[in-house]
């Protein structure tokens, strides 16, 4: 090898080390910006227990009226897009939100979803209010039905005003007797009942009339996220068609009635747990025992010349982009309204 070709191979390997110390350089810089890689990815870490329960809708003694937005846009996609009966005038519902107990997390929602499903499918207009002082005979008279929106406890009394409680039971009862309807949700039959932490003892009911017209009153609910089946009690029903005949399962935390409270031969059963299929370590939990293992979720009855609906899932937000779910309780206001007719008869005769 002559002198000449030495020093060419030795520019080469200086030209290749420069070129070597160059490109370790920018992957340096460009590690340094974006984090270096490593050969396990990191791990995210691990999620505390989460009890379904959000904050209640409450704050410095005030009702919370917004909805989260997560919520409102998985509701706006799932429910129904047309009624399943077309109404026979143009109804009006009033959604009454008012707690005097518990103020759930839902109320929000489930109140925006029942005025969103009246909009997108035409079956009725919808109010919110959270002031039972809305609640008077001539109020009232502009509405078909009322939506009671997890209302808890005296939700109509007004501590300071005895006449005036009065007078928004009587409107209430007149409005339904005469011929309009009403919906409950949930907490609605957390309703005129004593407190069972006061006496620890079962509650009893303290607005006779309004405990048999809603179908019953709140002693005990297994906590979310249960599992729960759902028997489809009256699958001939229009209001359960959605469901086609088949039990499904369903996480929420539900509420039990107190015995002397509820009766098949009271109300006409759409929907009911299948006790059957609760583990035995679930139905120990249970407080009040009923002794029929009779477990309603959703009935109707007529009250007068009226119409009831209840639904007793709706604790967690969930629910209201469940489309099944929504159309249930589409079908449950269009009875209550008067526009889907269904028999109402009761389930024991």
């Amino acid at each position: 090898m002559n002198w000449g070709t030495m020093q060419i191979i030795e520019q080469n390997k200086k030209r290749f080390v420069a070129f070597s110390m160059a490109a370790f350089c920018l992957l340096s810089l460009r590690c340094l910006a974006q984090g270096t890689p490593s050969a396990t990815p990191p791990s995210r870490p691990e999620p505390l227990p989460y009890s379904g329960n959000r904050p209640q809708s409450i704050k410095d003694g005030v009702q919370i009226q917004t909805a989260y937005r997560e919520d409102m846009v998985a509701m706006e996609d799932a429910i129904p897009t047309k009624a399943p009966e077309k109404p026979k005038q143009p109804r009006k519902v009033l959604v009454l939100c008012k707690a005097v107990g518990y103020v759930h997390s839902s109320i929000p929602l489930a109140a925006e979803t029942v005025k969103a499903m009246g909009e997108k499918t035409g079956a009725y207009t919808a109010t919110i209010s959270y002031d039972s002082a809305d609640v008077t005979a001539t109020n009232l008279a502009q509405y078909d039905a009322i939506f009671l929106d997890s209302t808890t406890l005296a939700f109509l009394d007004d501590p300071k005003d005895a006449a005036a409680t009065e007078a928004r039971k009587k409107a209430l009862m007149d409005f339904v007797r005469e011929g309009k309807g009403l919906v409950g949700i949930h907490a609605a039959v957390d309703t005129y009942h004593t407190a069972e932490h006061a006496t620890d003892a079962p509650p009893t009911g303290t607005w006779p009339e309004f405990n048999t017209m809603i179908g019953g009153y709140f002693k005990f609910h297994w906590i979310y996220p249960q599992v729960l089946t759902v028997k489809i009690d009256d699958p001939k029903s229009p209001l359960t068609s959605m469901f086609h005949g088949q039990e499904f399962q369903i996480h929420d935390e539900t509420y039990t009635m107190a015995q002397a409270s509820f009766s098949r031969k009271n109300v006409h059963v759409l929907t009911s747990i299948d006790y059957t299929k609760m583990s035995d370590e679930d139905k120990a939990k249970e407080k009040y025992k009923r002794t029929d293992g009779d477990y309603a979720l959703s009935w109707i009855r007529r009250e007068g010349k009226g119409r009831v609906f209840v639904e007793v899932l709706g604790h967690s937000e969930h629910i209201y982009s469940n489309t099944p779910m929504m159309e249930h309780v589409l079908a449950g206001i269009q009875y209550a309204l008067g526009d889907l007719k269904a028999d109402d008869s009761p389930s024991v005769k």
